[in-house]
């Protein structure tokens, strides 16, 4: 702990436990003032969080075709660290494919039976099928995959090119030069960090929460605090343990194997799903994300009072800012030896790509249950989409395989992209990290994953998952923020990469 950056690490890690003891003593007031907080952000500031969105895939397209995209990270000279097939499946699985395990399956059910109000969609509708569809594709395409792709590239570029720090002012140097560092750079850092602590204590409460349905779906288990907490211990072990081996032994296999899993599930569930069903649903749909594609990133819901915006799409950016900033760190440096071109094909074109292929298939299969199946939807409403989420998997040729399998795929995607986060919160956590020393300490991992598990098992036993979750996406403001400078650093340096580029002088 020697190495331990005092003013980045202790005020999140006490505010993250400040929070859990709160929920935990007063969780009624907790959660009202946060909700209200969350609620106000959203509905007063949800159209700065689209804007920024689409700026950001603006940005990453831009980056793509400037002289920036032949520049090598680390410098023409630069040799990688991982191989291209290792690289994609770290990529791709420390991001929100984590996410698409649960939401693929249950978000098409949201928006095939409560659409927008003011768009007039009768839920359940033909109109809804395609609503739902479409707008899975905007939820987990090439918007969020570009709200990571560009500080991550900014990043890399800065600390491998431009010589800056292990920190995420370094990402602002273009725009404040050396203004940003010290006290401003820890600043940063500390805001970051917290948002992220919050928001993997948040997807760890929900994977528990899965993991605990489909225990209980298998075994009649009660999903309860007592199961939880056993769950907890076992995730917490696992990213720990995968974590403090390092980028090269546990994080490299984790995500080699989280990746052909991948693969098994997609395939099996187009073979023996309504194959033909799902490729025509999601050629239908995808023609209309792309043609009402601005209309759909830039709807808020204002002109007709609709919160529907506020509880979908801008929380959504909103949660993934927060993320996206530290989740830089690690993206950014695991890319070291290929070009800018190279590191948007893999943090951007492929991961979007993949995610609109989980969500046709397994968004086509639901929609297809709920359209042949009333009892779907009834048990959607009744018990709620976790049970529902089962309910679908059950109707799966071979579902006594598939369901144990599905628990597995979660279970690994949550350890998967936690291993790399704890990595990146160690690392900002630390002074003395560079290229030549890039793993902080074992302690500091250790005591950013107990921590997290803990905070993530109090808030889902005393005050439900909802209070850290509206305190993530509080911290999806400053992150908005920040991405946003780093956009347009990251468009300064595109301009002129020469002038920014320290490995060619």
């Amino acid at each position: 702990m020697k190495n331990l950056r005092h003013g980045v690490f202790w005020p999140p890690f006490l505010l993250v436990l400040a929070a859990g003891i709160v929920s935990f003593t007063n969780k009624d007031a907790f959660i009202s003032i946060t909700t209200k907080a969350n609620d106000w952000l959203l509905i007063n500031l949800g159209g700065l969080f689209s804007l920024s969105g689409l700026l950001l895939l603006i940005t990453v397209v831009v980056v793509y075709f400037s002289p920036l995209g032949k520049v090598k990270l680390g410098g023409k000279d630069a040799k990688p660290m991982l191989t291209l097939p290792n690289w994609i499946a770290i990529a791709l699985t420390t991001t929100v494919a984590a996410g698409v395990t649960f939401w693929g399956i249950v978000e098409p059910i949201y928006h095939y039976l409560t659409p927008p109000e003011s768009m007039n969609i009768t839920p359940g509708s033909h109109e809804a099928i395609i609503y739902s569809m479409s707008t899975m594709y905007l939820h987990w395409t090439i918007t969020p995959y570009a709200i990571y792709c560009v500080p991550a590239l900014m990043f890399a570029f800065a600390y491998y090119n431009m010589k800056k720090s292990f920190s995420l002012s370094s990402t602002m140097a273009p725009l404040f030069g050396t203004k940003i560092e010290g006290r401003w750079g820890q600043v940063i850092d500390a805001v970051c960090l917290y948002t992220l602590a919050l928001g993997m204590a948040a997807a760890m409460g929900t994977t528990v929460i899965n993991l605990g349905g489909g225990v209980n779906y298998l075994s009649g288990i009660a999903s309860a605090p007592a199961l939880w907490a056993v769950i907890t211990v076992v995730l917490m072990t696992t990213f720990i343990i995968s974590a403090a081996s390092g980028l090269m032994n546990g994080i490299r296999i984790l995500s080699d194997i989280n990746m052909k899993v991948y693969i098994v599930i997609i395939l099996f569930i187009f073979i023996v799903g309504p194959s033909s069903f799902i490729i025509n649903l999601g050629v239908e749909s995808y023609g209309n994300y792309i043609t009402n594609f601005f209309e759909k990133s830039l709807f808020t819901g204002a002109a007709s009072g609709d919160q529907w915006p506020q509880w979908w799409t801008v929380f959504y950016w909103a949660n993934w800012f927060a993320w996206a900033a530290i989740t830089a760190l690690f993206l950014g440096r695991i890319a070291y030896g290929y070009s800018v071109r190279t590191f948007i094909v893999v943090n951007f074109a492929i991961p979007s790509l993949f995610g609109g292929l989980w969500m046709t298939i397994f968004g086509g299969t639901t929609i297809h249950r709920l359209i042949t199946d009333t009892k779907i939807a009834d048990i959607f409403t009744t018990e709620g989409p976790e049970t529902a989420l089962y309910a679908i998997l059950a109707d799966v040729p071979l579902s006594a395989v598939v369901i144990p399998f599905y628990l597995f795929i979660v279970f690994l995607s949550f350890v998967t992209a936690a291993d790399s986060n704890i990595s990146a919160m160690g690392g900002i956590s630390s002074s003395g990290i560079t290229p030549d020393s890039p793993e902080p300490s074992i302690v500091i991992k250790v005591t950013w994953g107990v921590a997290i598990a803990v905070i993530a098992w109090m808030m889902i036993s005393f005050a439900k998952i909802d209070g850290i979750k509206m305190l993530s996406n509080l911290g999806g403001l400053p992150a908005m923020i920040l991405c946003v400078l780093i956009a347009i650093s990251l468009l300064k340096v595109a301009s002129n990469p020469r002038k920014y580029d320290k490995t060619d002088q």
